[in-house]
């Protein structure tokens, strides 16, 4: 008995610092997640499970701190181009991201429309598309443009989407219309269904019917990756949506584009895809 018990307090203990370790990080595959409850991709702390890349400088090299944590949020500076990208691929899921504007803007885009992105099923190499981010489809974060989805695809059939679109075109782009003709892109953007015809690329703008808050108020969106859809809810309000999606799994990057950005929430919640 006196020798049983020292190993089987120091296995328990064992368990204990194991179970201390797990709770910290998310899981590490899209098998881990199955079925289970809603993950924190971020912990309020730091940005554990994510890994840096930033234009010109590679991976983890982040010099300017255009990623960092505090006060319980993520700041993106917007200062160089870049994103933070997740350790884990992911399919099958309901992504929540809180995000509200900041006051900073950076060349190129000093006085241009604040600009910032999700994007999902990213697969690839690092800086695949224009030496900044990997290859992946965009759920669009931008001033009167949010919700709007874009293919930052590398031009062939292996990234693309289909959307039902209205029959007039809005500038040269499809517009998202429930019930209409599917169009299909391998690059380019489906706009929101609301988008402002007379949108313009300037600091601040706003379209007469736009369903994001104005700068500095937080704001909710849903990217919700079903098989091979997505659907995009932006404060409540489905805003765009397409089918056929190519790929339908991968990592997830948030980006840094010229705009001080902050996000609160970060998480997902598995979907169970019979």
């Amino acid at each position: 008995m006196n020798k049983v018990f020292p190993v089987l307090f120091d296995f328990l203990l064992s368990m204990l610092v194991m179970a201390g370790c797990t709770t910290a990080k998310f899981p590490q595959n899209t098998t881990d997640i199955a079925g289970s409850k809603r993950v924190n991709l971020f912990n309020g702390k730091n940005l554990d499970g994510w890994y840096k890349f930033v234009q010109y400088r590679g991976r983890d090299n982040d010099p300017k701190q255009v990623f960092t944590v505090h006060d319980g949020l993520i700041h993106v500076s917007g200062e160089e181009y870049g994103s933070i990208i997740t350790n884990d691929v992911f399919e099958n899921y309901k992504l929540v991201v809180e995000f509200k504007w900041g006051t900073h803007t950076y060349s190129p885009r000093i006085e241009n429309a604040r600009d910032n992105g999700v994007l999902i099923h990213s697969n690839g190499e690092d800086g695949g598309y224009s030496g900044i981010w990997m290859h992946s489809i965009e759920c669009q974060i931008i001033e009167g443009g949010t919700g709007d989805l874009l293919v930052v695809g590398d031009s062939t059939t292996n990234f693309s989407l289909s959307s039902p679109v209205a029959q007039e075109k809005q500038n040269g782009t499809y517009i998202f219309q429930p019930n209409g003709s599917l169009a299909t892109i391998h690059g380019g953007r489906i706009n929101w269904f609301a988008r402002d015809p007379n949108w313009k690329d300037i600091k601040g703008f706003r379209g007469k019917n736009d369903i994001e808050k104005p700068t500095g108020e937080w704001n909710h969106m849903e990217c919700i990756a079903e098989g091979d859809k997505i659907s995009i809810m932006l404060n409540g309000t489905l805003v765009n949506q397409a089918v056929n999606v190519r790929p339908s799994k991968g990592r997830i990057q948030i980006q840094s584009e010229g705009a001080e950005i902050f996000f609160r929430q970060v998480t997902l919640t598995p979907l169970d895809i019979k």
